[in-house]
């Protein structure tokens, strides 16, 4: 039975949601626009670009290195990349890389910088199509701080594990993710694609112009293709069935699951690739991403699953807020 949710989404949202609880869906329904221009609506099925959730699909990858054997969390950058790190430090490990807890120097400081897009005012954003692509944005910085001395949110970090991916793999970075997370959790909508090649079935990301009153797409906004930090595309079934089977024990064994879905830094905020949230005084592990017309965010914990994706960058944080705790009292 579909219970009704649509109360709790705010008049105007663009994008997808779904709720289940026990393995049953609770509620699910698209709105709005893939398309603007040409009136095309969102789907349930409808794959959306993600942002920073992608960071959890590549702690998920590397993790899958370290139980393989082929990588382990002590490993430095050092002796895995084969460029010159300049002043980054070589002895940052693949933990803290994993946990931002590394130091190294961010690309997109989100405490220094408020709009991604201001990124590529000097350096064209259809110039990053690969992870190595943003190397120069970050080689020629100094370390942030001394490995391991805090947590700090990090996008070069992610990066960073991408490049670490391919040395490893001999392969691209989202290829192995698509070999060893997207095949194998049946994820057919999921996959690391270029703004100016999009595949069907994709919805375009749209920015709100002031000034202009009207709508435009953030081709011009964020990179081109998705890299170790981010960008990701998918459909909130897709994020159901990457979460039931990372929980279940498909992907990786249970006990690396459990590390990355509970606190492994001071702070408490972060495990390996999900944040957590122990507000209310129960574990509760998410990931969620936010770039120019992208907002992302879901979880599953105590057989309740959310996600909330929108093209349009709305409040998707209230909305799954709100969903999950009438999904609770269901």
């Amino acid at each position: 039975m579909m219970h009704n949710f649509d109360d709790i989404v705010e008049e105007g949202f663009n994008g997808v949601v779904s709720i289940s609880k026990d393995g049953q869906s609770l509620f699910k329904k698209a709105y709005g626009y893939a398309d603007m221009q040409n009136r095309r609506a969102n789907k349930i099925n409808t794959s959306f670009g993600t942002a920073s959730a992608g960071k959890t699909f590549v702690a998920a990858a590397v993790l899958k290195l370290i139980c393989d054997g082929k990588l382990s969390f002590d490993d430095n950058i050092g002796d895995l990349l084969d460029f010159e790190l300049n002043l980054i430090s070589p002895h940052i490990t693949i933990r803290q890389l994993l946990t931002h807890t590394s130091g190294i120097p961010d690309y997109f400081d989100e405490t220094v910088m408020d709009e991604y897009a201001g990124l590529w005012v000097d350096f064209p954003n259809y110039k990053i199509r690969k992870s190595s692509d943003l190397t120069p944005l970050y080689i020629n910085k100094p370390m942030m701080y001394t490995p391991g001395e805090r947590f700090k949110y990090n996008n070069t970090g992610y990066v960073v594990l991408g490049l670490v991916i391919e040395k490893i793999t001999g392969m691209d970075f989202d290829k192995y993710l698509e070999e060893v997370i997207f095949k194998p959790c049946g994820m057919k909508g999921t996959g690391y694609y270029e703004l100016d090649c999009l595949p069907k079935n994709c919805a375009n990301a749209y920015i709100y112009d002031e000034k202009l009153k009207r709508h435009y797409t953030n081709i011009y906004s964020i990179d081109a293709k998705g890299t170790g930090a981010g960008g990701a595309f998918t459909t909130v079934d897709d994020v159901e069935r990457f979460w039931n089977n990372l929980l279940g024990g498909k992907i990786l064994k249970k006990d690396i699951v459990q590390q990355m879905t509970i606190p492994q830094v001071d702070t408490g905020e972060y495990g390996y690739g999900f944040w957590i949230d122990e507000s209310g005084g129960v574990i509760i592990p998410y990931f969620e991403g936010c770039d120019p017309g992208v907002s992302f965010k879901s979880s599953h914990t105590h057989d309740i699953f959310v996600c909330v994706i929108s093209n349009f960058g709305d409040d998707v944080w209230t909305i799954h807020n709100n969903l999950r705790k009438k999904a609770l009292n269901s």
